[in-house]
């Protein structure tokens, strides 16, 4: 195929670079040797005027032209695939094959066992690697690199156009506090809320979270007693102490200290927070792929 210069060859190697970033592998996943890959680059170069792609310590830093075409570029090549190539089926009763999932911490608490236990019936051979991220831009990262298959977690800072997403899961907070605490018999009032002790969650450390920032806003701060990098420690800690956190509510219903806690509804406005289901575009037609993020859509509505 042959179109006022433009070789489809040359747009398949133009796509592998981009998702690649990297000549080698580039040319392994197109099937040609690193020469090839490196000619084919040249030739890009010459027939839109750019140098596309420029070399860092990082691997292949791609310009604002190669950005520009790498949407329009991927859509029509997974166009041409789908109308010219017939994928097998995909069988999950039969197949034997690992999936990677990155996950953050959240996701991984409640979502992980009804997730497993679904492969478990659905698909005996297929296994399951879980890897984990904190930093909500850190699954771009790993679906660039082709380390996992799919990622669940916080929607990114910035979209970008290779990453595909959509919303499966959400969840709202509340304050705990120990059920034979005082304040649980007279009620989670703003003054009762501020006298407080609290537990607050930060992942990086900061001693300052979203109940900080609604707080400042009405000229009001609470006294901090303990920091926790992760949530889930929260509820039983509360259940023991004199201190209350705000988390979210699958987190305390979920805790095995749930018995020993009273809910209220947070006396600050809080937003409800969303998590995606994230993958690469190279992988989007992928039989197996497309399954396991639909049993993945579909164990999250469960929820």
């Amino acid at each position: 195929m042959d179109f006022h210069g433009i070789d489809l060859n040359l747009l398949a190697a133009f796509d592998a670079l981009m998702d690649e970033r990297n000549v080698t592998r580039a040319a392994a996943r197109v099937g040609v040797s690193q020469p090839a890959m490196s000619a084919a680059l040249s030739r890009l170069r010459k027939l839109f005027g750019d140098q596309l792609f420029l070399r860092s310590a990082e691997g292949l830093l791609p310009t604002p032209r190669a950005r520009d075409l790498a949407e329009p570029v991927s859509q029509a090549l997974r166009q041409i695939e789908s109308a010219l190539v017939k994928k097998p089926e995909f069988e999950p009763a039969k197949a034997s094959l690992t999936f990677t999932l990155g996950v953050s911490d959240y996701p991984a608490f409640v979502m992980l066992p009804p997730l497993a236990k679904a492969l478990e019936q659905q698909a005996p051979g297929v296994s399951l690697n879980v890897r984990a991220f904190n930093s909500r831009d850190s699954a771009v990262d790993l679906l660039d690199a082709g380390t996992i298959d799919a990622a669940v977690g916080v929607p990114l800072t910035h979209p970008e156009n290779r990453i595909l997403t959509r919303p499966i899961l959400q969840d709202e907070f509340v304050t705990i506090v120990r059920r034979d605490h005082p304040s649980a018999r007279r009620g989670m009032s703003m003054k009762v809320f501020l006298d407080l002790p609290h537990l607050l969650v930060s992942p990086e450390g900061d001693r300052h979270g979203l109940v900080d920032e609604s707080l400042a806003q009405l000229g009001k701060r609470r006294t901090l007693a303990l920091t926790l990098p992760q949530m889930f420690a929260a509820p039983a800690l509360v259940a023991q102490t004199r201190m209350t956190a705000t988390v979210m509510k699958r987190v305390a219903l979920q805790s095995p200290a749930r018995s020993k806690l009273v809910l209220f509804p947070p006396p600050v406005p809080l937003p409800v927070v969303v998590f995606d289901l994230m993958w690469h575009r190279r992988n989007d037609s992928h039989p197996a792929q497309q399954w396991l993020r639909n049993l993945i859509g579909a164990v999250a509505r469960l929820l």
